[in-house]
């Protein structure tokens, strides 16, 4: 089972679950306030872990659980909370910390709130729209996966994400659920933490966090990758986690 992080959606793992399709039974998930998930009221770790496990009781046996970012937090507490679900738990680019109050993340929701959907005619329109503020072509076409033509919505299009909860509830987002989860063991399963060589979401002092909740893990660094190293080194991501599965 693939989780996705922030402003993303089960989709964005379409390419890497259609690798391993052929050795493994794979699900992708939009979480909650994302894709076709439902919203609440707020965003909270331990009801989305909740939620995520619902699905997982369903399929029967305990599974493989990937989580990037967001995803790989909320992964995290799900091994903590329901360790007989995940068998085995690859955490990528994110570590079990507090960070700084959502670093970039701010200007993509003003960004993408501030936008006027009805100047919106066709997708290269909002692209423009939206250059000024996310000038990386690579940001701006992750977060326009989210906008959505509605016929419902008086201007035509209509964002699939909740960006008024998860922008409100962003310094939820950016901590670590420390307190909720201090009763509970450490997750006794293997794990792969991975991280970006370019990015700083995995740092040497984080590794006592780490190995504190999840001892049994192994830190793999991916060179000439960033924060989304899944897709920025898609082959590379694709044979660590292979070896992880015992492919």
């Amino acid at each position: 089972m693939f989780l996705h992080g922030l402003f993303g959606q089960g989709k964005n793992w379409t390419q890497v679950a259609k690798q391993l399709a052929g050795q493994h039974r794979v699900q992708l998930v939009d979480l909650p306030h994302h894709g076709r998930s439902p919203w609440s009221e707020r965003f909270d770790f331990l009801e989305a872990a909740d939620q995520v496990a619902e699905v997982l009781a369903d399929g029967g046996d305990p599974v493989t659980l990937v989580g990037h970012s967001l995803g790989g937090k909320v992964a995290m507490v799900l091994a903590l909370r329901r360790p007989d679900l995940v068998e085995r738990l690859c955490v990528a680019d994110i570590s079990p910390v507090t960070y700084p109050e959502g670093r970039e993340f701010p200007g993509y929701f003003d960004a993408m709130r501030g936008m006027d959907l009805g100047r919106v005619q066709r997708r290269s329109d909002a692209d423009r729209l939206l250059e000024p503020a996310v000038p990386d072509a690579t940001v701006r076409s992750f977060l326009l996966q989210n906008l959505r033509r509605d016929p419902e919505a008086p201007q035509g299009w209509s964002w699939q994400v909740n960006l008024e909860v998860l922008q409100r509830d962003l310094d939820v987002i950016s901590t670590w659920p420390e307190e909720q989860l201090a009763d509970l063991p450490p997750y006794d399963g293997p794990v792969l933490w991975l991280a970006g060589a370019r990015s700083g979401y995995v740092r040497p002092e984080y590794d006592e966090a780490m190995d504190r909740w999840f001892p049994r893990n192994r830190k793999v660094t991916l060179k000439d990758t960033g924060h989304w190293l899944h897709s920025e080194r898609p082959e590379l991501f694709l044979e660590v986690l292979r070896r992880f599965l015992g492919d």
